[in-house]
């Protein structure tokens, strides 16, 4: 049996496959397995990687599930210790594997462990070193548009993004993986936010690297993103927030959502987020009925949590989505 299962969702990227797939058997460490999960890909991915990649074991689906979809069944077909999550618009450094599995192995502590993500067409540039959240209920990408040797040091982070991750099976197995209801984006936040409470922690391992070709499958600030992203991030706030502390970050939480809704509503995006706000809180009786439960699991105390919380920069959040970047 492999040590790792390594899960690639695909949805018509053919164009990007060859890069991927090349860097994994390019991997130091062996001991693993690679599954492709295809969205119903209308491209010719699948007669691709059949063709070149014998190696990958692919499930195709017949209509496009939605990344959180896909993940959970590649996750449910992985039988191995450790799950790893590669996109498919990734290229992974040849000892990345290697450093992730060897630092989750070294640190029983740790959960799963976030990798250094660097800029594929600009690899002085980091794209995110792991995930933050902030105290204004949003995520936040460490180290976005920083030098590559910034954030060099192992260290206890909020979270990992799901680009390029390895999770131990047994946590996912206990905690679920990827909620469905979310289809794409923020997903990796609410599991980081989901484990956390559980009390598995995650370890970010900047020696473990990846190259990410940004922006390929969801384009920054389009339709797409600005409405599953706004939608999502209040189902990770109001699901995962504990309440003593939903007090505490309310107000916060009220000012992030009217300055992103000045901001889109700037930028064309207005229709995007006021559909994605209404279809938040249309669902709230099925949000109050998942809090319960995740909160009625938690192990962990509220000042823990307090601790992961980075202040709200909201200037510098606005620098970072300057074009610049």
């Amino acid at each position: 049996m492999h040590l790792v299962t390594v899960i690639i969702v695909n949805w018509n990227g053919r164009h990007l496959l060859p890069d991927c797939l090349k860097s994994l058997r390019a991997q130091e460490f062996k001991n693993f397995k690679t599954i492709l999960v295809d969205n119903g890909s209308s491209d010719d991915s699948v007669d691709w990687v059949r063709g070149c990649h014998p190696e990958v074991k692919i499930i195709p689906l017949p209509t496009n599930t939605g990344f959180c979809v896909a993940n959970n069944v590649g996750c449910r077909a992985a039988k191995s210790k450790y799950v790893a999550l590669l996109n498919n618009d990734a290229v992974a450094h040849p000892l990345w594997l290697q450093r992730l599995v060897a630092a989750l192995e070294t640190h029983d502590r740790a959960g799963f462990a976030a990798s250094k993500i660097l800029n594929y067409g600009k690899p002085d540039t980091i794209d995110r070193a792991g995930d933050s959240y902030t105290r204004a209920g949003a995520g936040l990408l460490r180290g976005r548009g920083m030098g590559s040797t910034a954030y060099d040091q192992q260290e206890w982070i909020f979270g990992a993004c799901a680009a390029a991750a390895l999770y131990r099976k047994r946590m996912i197995d206990e905690i679920g993986f990827f909620n469905e209801d979310f289809f794409l984006l923020y997903e990796d936040v609410d599991l980081s936010f989901r484990a956390q409470l559980k009390g598995y922690r995650c370890l970010y391992v900047p020696e473990a690297m990846v190259y990410h070709k940004t922006s390929s499958s969801i384009v920054r600030d389009s339709h797409t993103s600005i409405y599953y992203g706004h939608r999502n991030l209040e189902w990770v706030y109001f699901q995962n927030m504990p309440g003593r502390l939903l007090a505490r970050t309310i107000f916060l939480h009220l000012v992030h959502q009217m300055g992103s809704f000045l901001y889109f509503s700037c930028n064309g995006g207005m229709k995007s987020i006021l559909r994605a706000k209404w279809d938040a809180f249309k669902h709230i009786k099925k949000v109050l009925r998942t809090r319960r439960m995740i909160q009625k699991g938690k192990r962990v105390e509220d000042s823990y949590v307090w601790t992961l919380l980075e202040k709200e920069r909201f200037f510098a959040r606005l620098a970072m989505r300057s074009p610049k970047q």
